[in-house]
Parts: C-alpha cells; structure tokens; sequence
C-alpha cells in the first residue's frame, strides 16, 4: 500500500488541483464554519454563497475592463482569401488586393516600387520598421510561409515592407468619443517577401550578411485580422455571477420579509 501510494508522481497538475481544492475549502469552508455558527446553517450559507458570487462578480468585471485574468484567444492574422500568397504583382488585382493592374516591367527592383506606390495610392499604410503591428504582421507571414505553405526555409528570404488596410471602429460619435464602437470593419495586412541568394557557410565562421535575389519577383502574403474573443470568459463570468448574486440577495430579502411578518403575527394580542 505504501509503495502504490510513494509512486504517485505529484506533477505540477496534480499539484496545483490539490492546492486550488485545498484553497477553497480552506477559504470558503472557514468562512462558512464561523458565518454558520452566528447565524445558522441555511442562513450562513445563503449569506457565504452570495458573498462568494459578489465577490466573483467583481473580479469578472476588473478582468472585463484590464483584459487580465482568465482571457480567451489573443488577436491574431489568420490566411485571407481568396489567395494568401501572391508570387507575382501582376496578380495582385486576381486576389482582390489592388483594383487597377499596375504597369510592371522585367525588372523586379522597378516592379516592387511600382507595387509599392500602387498599393499607398488605394489605401495601404506602410507600416514602420520600429511600428510593433509590423513585427507581428512579418512573424505572422514567417508562420504561413515555412510551416502552413512551406514557401520558403528560414533564412531564405527577408521580409522588406509591411502595409495593413481597413479595421476602422464605428459607430464614433466624435473621433475622441468612441466608446460605443463596438463594430469593426475587417482589417487586411500585405508582408512583401523576397528571395535571398543562397550562399555558402563556411565552419567557425560567422554567417555572411543576406543579399537579395534582384532576380526573382517578390511575394506577398495575404492576411486577415481575427480579433479574437480575449475578454469574452471574464464577461460570461461577470454576467453570470451577477445574475446568481442578485437571486441570492432576493432569496434574502425574501426571507427578512417573511421573518418580519412571522414575528409581527406573534406579537399581535390574541382575540377574546
């Protein structure tokens, strides 16, 4: 018996249900323990039980406002249809990027430019190197290339330019009154990718510094906003500990009115 018993293995799942267990009982059972004893079982546990939803009531709504606590998925940039990787500029306009086909030539230096300047003129931000949204745009197109396209391998590109269009909130009463834009509109970003010429690596030597391949057309990568539902289990957890609390608090209320009446009834002088 005392061998089954050394051979659990206490992982730090196990650990942590055992301490969280032992953390309510302790926590809510004390609680109840020295309520029950000064106002009775059933009363105490109405009173300890609607304690214990006001009190989740309010940690819900401080995650709701901070976005901390138990959060649901983070936003991210999801594959955008009807094509994610555009391997040329000429088919930009085929996947719904840019309305007007640029004039591109043979040279992909002078095409890129083109491009670039095409997609400013219909909307698209680029983006600075220092802006945090590039860096998450690049490390988003550098998952969809190597590991869902398998475009390319690491260090067999460099990503040089970055644009996002759309996302703007509504309804805005004001530009600095925005608090009831709930609604958004869908928000692209376009990673412009482009080839390296492969060079040799020589043992104990640092790695040389990447050249661009000028001969080969760049890429870009398509990409949609999904907003995530970050906040969406700290809302559930405030509506829903809001709605028992406010039942218990009536349960309550309920019973001091009835306690009232019962205790009026008995003081009333019996009739001769």
């Amino acid at each position: 018996m005392l061998n089954t018993l050394f051979a659990i293995d206490f992982n730090p799942g196990l650990r942590g249900i055992v301490v969280v267990l032992i953390a309510v009982v302790v926590l809510i059972g004390g609680t109840y323990l020295v309520v029950g004893t000064n106002l009775g079982a059933r009363l105490g546990f109405l009173v300890v039980l609607a304690s214990f939803f006001g009190w989740m009531m309010t940690m819900g709504a401080i995650w709701w406002t901070y976005g901390i606590g138990l959060k649901g998925p983070e936003p991210t940039w999801h594959p955008a249809e009807p094509i994610t990787i555009v391997r040329d500029g000429n088919f930009l306009v085929g996947a719904e990027i840019l309305e007007t086909t640029p004039s591109l030539g043979n040279d992909p230096v002078a095409n890129a430019a083109t491009v670039s300047a095409a997609l400013q003129e219909e909307g698209w931000n680029l983006l600075e190197e220092s802006d945090p949204q590039r860096g998450q745009a690049v490390a988003a197109s550098d998952n969809i290339l190597q590991i869902e396209a398998e475009e390319f391998a690491g260090g067999e590109y460099l990503s040089v330019a970055a644009y996002d269009r759309g996302g703007e909130r509504y309804p805005k009463i004001s530009d600095a009154i925005d608090f009831f834009a709930f609604f958004h509109k869908p928000r692209y970003a376009l990673v412009e990718v482009v080839p390296v010429v492969k060079q040799l690596t020589e043992p104990g030597r640092a790695p040389a510094r990447a050249i661009v391949d000028s001969t080969q057309p760049h890429r870009y990568v398509h990409m949609i906003r999904d907003l995530g539902a970050k906040r969406q289990p700290a809302i559930f957890i405030t509506f829903g500990s809001g709605i028992i609390f406010f039942i218990l608090c009536w349960l309550l209320h309920r019973r001091d009115l009835m306690l009232r009446a019962n205790l009026s009834a008995k003081q009333l002088p019996a009739k001769a």
